[in-house]
């Protein structure tokens, strides 16, 4: 694997952690948004990661190995709302009941944890290819 497939692999995989952290900030930001454009409550939404090979002609011909990761697409989670039982509020219904968003913030944090730590990840990996190539360089001196 040659230092452009090493920092394509961690780039793409800086920018789909970095999606899936804002989107995850947006499920925190909403948790109590009872009321969308789209009617009714948030909907939590997901990131979905997939594994492409790699963009290069060597990759795609089997060659070399590696590849990068994208986002799929981002997902609206299937998950009912939370229905709390609340006649004083602007959105409650009939019998009193407001649904709110699917949001659990302890669930979103351990993610964010983890999209965090992915990222950590790939920073890491890319300051060691910098060192690889620095020691490499430093050999013709």
């Amino acid at each position: 694997m040659d230092v452009a497939t090493t920092f394509a692999i961690s780039s793409s995989a800086l920018q789909a952690q970095r999606l899936r952290m804002d989107v995850i900030a947006a499920n925190l930001a909403n948790a109590q948004s009872t009321r969308t454009p789209e009617g009714g409550p948030y909907k939590r939404r997901d990131v979905v990661l997939e594994a492409m090979p790699g963009g290069r002609f060597d990759d795609v011909l089997g060659a070399q190995p590696g590849g990068v990761v994208r986002v799929a697409r981002i997902e609206a989670d299937a998950a009912p709302p939370r229905v709390v039982f609340d006649p004083g509020h602007p959105d409650a219904d009939a019998k009193g009941y407001v649904a709110y968003p699917n949001v659990n913030p302890m669930i979103e944090m351990v993610n964010l944890m983890a999209a965090t730590r992915a990222y950590e990840a790939n920073v890491a990996a890319v300051n060691a290819t910098k060192r690889v190539l620095e020691a490499a360089l430093s050999i013709g001196r």
